[in-house]
């Protein structure tokens, strides 16, 4: 019976060790997350608190569009308006949420619901010389487990697997260096 007892506990024991180990695991460090041939989320470590861009809604969904220090200072230099290209350094990140209304608020506003992606650009014209000195990643969220995964062909829109994804798109503003968001009036 002692014996029965002490594999009882020992199989208690396992088992909520291994439960344990899975919760911890499932907790990701987004910073661990890289798009295979392509850029890491820690690449961009603190986009969190980087100043804002500019703002967008389009369809069901709500961006923020983020700058680090030498991209915000870039745009308060007149780039790319002026004719200068953005210099190596600058880096912006894009936050996409689901868009939801706030019933409780007056007016019932649109405002930020779960997580969708984030969206990275960084130049670097020697690592990305033939993508316009622009390297790209994109990482799909998933409120569900709060982690991140790199995009991929599946998404929507697609996304290619290296850093070179978005150049495509960003063709499009090769004159102003490859960058949609203009900075806002402020």
């Amino acid at each position: 019976m002692k014996h029965k007892s002490i594999l009882l506990s020992v199989g208690i024991g396992v088992s909520l060790a291994v439960v344990s180990g899975i919760a911890i695991s499932a907790t990701q460090d987004k910073y661990t997350v890289k798009v295979p041939g392509g850029l890491a989320f820690t690449e961009f470590r603190g986009y969190e608190s980087w100043q804002v861009i500019a703002i967008s809604h389009s369809g069901d969904m709500l961006a923020a569009t983020l700058g680090n220090p030498v991209m915000i200072a870039a745009y308060k230099a007149g780039i790319p308006g002026n004719g200068k290209l953005f210099p190596d350094g600058a880096k912006m990140a894009k936050v996409h949420w689901n868009a939801k209304k706030d019933e409780e608020m007056p007016g019932a506003p649109t405002v930020p619901g779960t997580q969708h992606d984030v969206d990275f650009m960084v130049k670097d014209s020697k690592r990305f010389a033939d993508s316009g000195g622009w390297g790209w990643g994109e990482f799909e969220y998933d409120a569900a487990s709060g982690a991140f995964r790199p995009g991929n062909m599946s998404d929507k829109p697609p996304q290619g697997n290296d850093a070179k994804c978005g150049f495509g798109c960003h063709t499009v503003v090769q004159n102003r260096d490859y960058v949609f968001t203009q900075y806002g009036t402020r």
